[in-house]
């Protein structure tokens, strides 16, 4: 494993600028991500939205508001008006090192991975990192299954 692509999630789930955080809340249960990628009409990347940030924008649970009353604030809310828009990314060529100590430095949980035209064509988060090390862990434990690739 030389480059991102390599361990990169392809199965991503971005949402566009104008939908709202409700839609948000939605996806994040339904497919248990942490980190949507936000597309604008012409599909490229243009923002992020995590779950810390989408707590950010919630009302507590000690004001005393119930689920229902926050989705329905939520839908007034547009993405586009709360979402991260200077985001690091990085391209699927990348060298893993590099990405990966890039995410550390910079405490990042994902790093967006784009292509020469900005559209997004996956995402490498912690938990792809994770895998990689239970994989490589696997591998120790294993000397036969050490290929060349690693």
């Amino acid at each position: 494993m030389r480059c991102v692509a390599d361990i990169m999630t392809r199965d991503i789930f971005p949402l566009k600028s104008n939908q709202t955080l409700n839609v948000v809340r939605l996806l994040m249960r339904t497919v248990h991500v942490r980190h949507v990628p936000i597309l604008d009409d012409g599909k490229q990347f243009v923002g992020l939205l995590s779950h810390r940030d989408l707590l950010a924008y919630s009302i507590s649970k000690l004001a005393d508001i119930n689920p229902l009353e926050q989705s329905e604030l939520d839908r007034h809310i547009p993405i586009k008006d709360v979402m991260r828009t200077e985001i690091a990314t990085t391209t699927a060529a990348t060298d893993l090192k590099e990405a990966l100590t890039s995410m550390l430095e910079n405490k990042f949980g994902c790093l967006p991975v784009i292509d020469d035209k900005h559209h997004l064509v996956g995402i490498i988060t912690d938990e792809d990192v994770i895998r990689l090390a239970i994989k490589l862990l696997g591998k120790e434990e294993n000397p036969q299954l050490v290929s060349i690739e690693t």
